[in-house]
C-alpha cells in the first residue's frame, strides 16, 4: 500500500523584548535561577497581568510578513493544566480569538515550490524550566523563563515530507530573524518546534492518527525525527496495526522517538477567556504604523539580488536564507563592487568555513572589509586566485588581514617576465615527450606544464603569464 505523509508544525518563537509579556521582569538568558521573577510571573495571589505592547507589535509584524489576516479584536485565554513549571496552574494564551489567521508561506523543496498554509499565530507566555538532578531523585524549578513572551505559529497540515518540513522551518526562521523579533537561537530554546505527523493511504481525504514529536533543537533533528516517525508508522500500518495517538520525545543521540504521554486535545485544557485581561483592539492605523517599519524580507531581497545584481537564483536564495549572510554580502559589496565575485567566494570558501549554528557572522574572523581586501589583492595581481584561497584559510585560522598574511609568508605573485621565461624553458626542456605531444595536438597538456611551474613557484606564478609563456614557447617555430 502506498501512503501519503501529512505533517503540521507548531513553532514557538521567543520574542526579543526586554521584559516579559505581563510584567517588567527581564528576559535576559542565563541569569541565576529564579532571579528574573516577580509576584506576577510567580503567580502570587492578588496580582494582575499588564500586557506588553511590544509583544502585540511584534505579532503584527510577523502576521504581515506571513500573509495573515489580522484579527481586529482578539482575546487572551487561560489554558488550564498542572505541571510544576507552571506556577499559576494555567498558561495565559489565546484560543478562539488569536491575533492572526489564514496566512501562508511559499516553500521551495528541490526544484518545486509549494504553498504551506498558516492556520494561526497567537501570543502566549512561556512556562518555567525543570532541572533534573543527575545524581539524586530530585528536580528543581527555575521560573526565569515563566512569562517570557512567545508567538506560536501553527501550520496547516499541508506539508508532505520531512524535507519540506525542514524547508518551511528554515523560511519561517529567516523571516523572524529579518524582522528582528526573535534571535532564532534553537540551542537556547528561542525557536522551538513540535511536529504532528500522520500517514494515510494515497487518495484518502480523512487524516490518519497523528503523533506529536517534541525535543528537536535543530532543523536537522526535525527532519531526522520526522523521517524516523514516518518509517515507524508505515511499518505499523503495513503490519495491519493501528497507530496510537501520543506525544513522543526525540532522542537525537540514539535517533529514536520514545513515548512521553498520551496526546491531549483542546478540550482537555478547559480554555476560557482570561478575566484579568481586556480584549486587544487593533485598528488600521496601528497596523499601518507597524507595516511602515517592516524591513526588506528574504523574498524581496532575493529578487533584488537576481534582477539588480545579476546573481543566479540559487546563489540569491542561499545568500538571503539568513539575514547575517545577506548583510555580510551587502556590506562587502559596498567596499568591493563586484557582486558575482563576492557571491562566488561566499558560496564556496566562505560557506565551507561558516559553521555557526546560531547563524550569526559576528564572530567570523573574516570581516566584510577583510574579504573585500583579499579580492582586491587578487584583482590587482598581487596574489593569484589559488593563493587567495590559501590566504583565506589563513585569515580564518589567525584572524589576520590578507595583506599581513601575504607579506609574512612571502606569497606575492611572481610576475617577473625574465624569471618566468627561464623557468618555462627549463620545464619544456625537462619534458620533451609532453612537449612533442602538445605540438601534436594534445592541447590539454597545457595544464600539465602550468602545474609544473606552479609547483616550482609554490603557486606564486602569475597564471595568465604562465599560460601565455608556455603557449608562445611550445608553439615557437611552427
Amino acid at each position: 500500500m502506498d501512503f501519503e505523509t501529512v505533517i503540521g508544525l507548531e513553532v514557538h518563537a521567543q520574542l526579543k523584548t526586554a521584559s516579559k509579556i505581563f510584567c517588567n521582569c527581564s528576559t535576559t538568558f542565563g541569569r541565576p535561577p529564579n532571579t528574573n521573577t516577580c509576584p506576577v510571573c510567580l503567580g502570587m495571589p492578588g496580582v494582575l497581568p499588564v500586557l506588553n505592547r511590544q509583544v502585540v507589535e511584534f505579532a503584527i509584524k510577523l502576521a504581515l510578513a506571513t500573509n495573515c489576516e489580522i484579527t481586529r479584536t482578539n482575546q487572551f485565554a487561560r489554558k488550564n493544566y498542572f505541571y510544576p513549571d507552571l506556577p499559576k496552574g494555567y498558561q495565559i494564551s489565546q484560543f478562539d480569538l488569536p491575533i492572526a489567521e489564514h496566512g501562508w508561506l511559499d516553500v521551495r523543496c528541490g526544484e518545486a515550490s509549494r504553498r504551506i498554509g498558516i492556520t494561526r499565530i497567537h501570543m502566549e507566555e512561556d512556562a518555567g524550566k525543570l532541572i533534573h538532578d543527575e545524581h539524586e531523585p530530585k528536580s528543581y524549578v527555575d521560573l526565569n523563563r515563566a512569562g517570557t513572551p512567545l508567538l506560536e505559529i501553527v501550520s496547516e497540515p499541508d506539508i508532505r515530507s520531512p524535507e519540506e518540513a525542514a524547508g518551511y522551518l528554515k523560511k519561517l526562521h529567516a523571516i523572524l530573524i529579518y524582522l528582528d523579533v526573535c534571535d532564532g537561537n534553537m540551542q537556547e530554546g528561542s525557536f522551538r518546534c513540535d511536529a504532528n505527523i500522520s500517514l494515510r493511504p494515497k487518495g484518502q481525504q480523512e487524516l490518519g492518527t497523528r503523533t506529536e514529536l517534541k525535543n528537536m533543537n535543530s532543523f536537522r533533528n526535525v527532519q531526522r525525527a520526522l523521517e524516523y516517525e514516518e518509517r515507524r508508522q508505515r511499518d505499523i500500518l503495513l503490519d495491519g496495526g493501528a497507530v496510537t495517538q501520543a506525544t513522543l520525545l526525540w532522542d537525537a543521540d540514539r535517533e529514536v522517538s520514545t513515548a512521553m504521554r498520551s496526546k491531549e486535545e483542546a478540550h482537555d485544557y478547559r480554555y476560557f477567556p482570561d478575566p484579568d485581561l481586556v480584549p486587544v483592539v487593533i485598528d488600521d492605523a496601528w497596523i499601518d504604523r507597524v507595516a511602515a517599519t517592516l524591513p526588506e524580507l528574504p523574498a524581496g531581497r532575493q529578487a533584488r539580488f537576481i534582477n539588480t545584481l545579476g546573481l543566479s537564483p540559487y546563489d540569491a536564495e542561499v545568500l538571503t536564507s539568513a539575514r547575517p549572510l545577506a548583510d555580510f554580502f551587502e556590506t562587502t559589496l559596498s567596499l568591493y563592487p563586484e557582486a558575482k565575485k563576492i557571491a562566488n567566494w561566499m558560496m564556496t570558501e566562505f560557506m565551507r568555513a561558516w559553521k555557526d549554528e546560531d547563524e550569526t557572522t559576528a564572530a567570523f574572523p573574516v570581516t566584510p572589509a577583510r574579504l573585500a581586501g583579499l579580492l582586491l589583492m587578487i584583482d590587482q595581481g598581487t596574489i593569484s586566485g589559488k593563493i587567495g584561497k590559501t590566504v583565506f584559510e589563513e585569515m580564518i585560522a589567525t584572524g589576520l588581514d590578507a595583506e599581513t598574511i601575504v607579506q609574512k609568508k612571502n606569497l606575492v605573485q611572481m610576475s617577473d617576465l625574465g624569471d618566468l621565461e627561464r623557468m618555462v624553458r627549463e620545464i619544456i626542456a625537462a619534458n620533451p615527450a609532453q612537449a612533442a605531444d602538445f605540438k601534436g595536438g594534445k592541447t590539454k597538456l597545457m595544464g600539465f606544464f602550468v602545474g609544473q611551474l606552479m609547483a616550482r613557484t609554490q603557486g606564486r606564478a602569475n597564471p595568465k603569464m604562465a599560460n601565455d609563456l608556455f603557449a608562445r614557447e611550445l608553439n615557437a617555430g611552427e
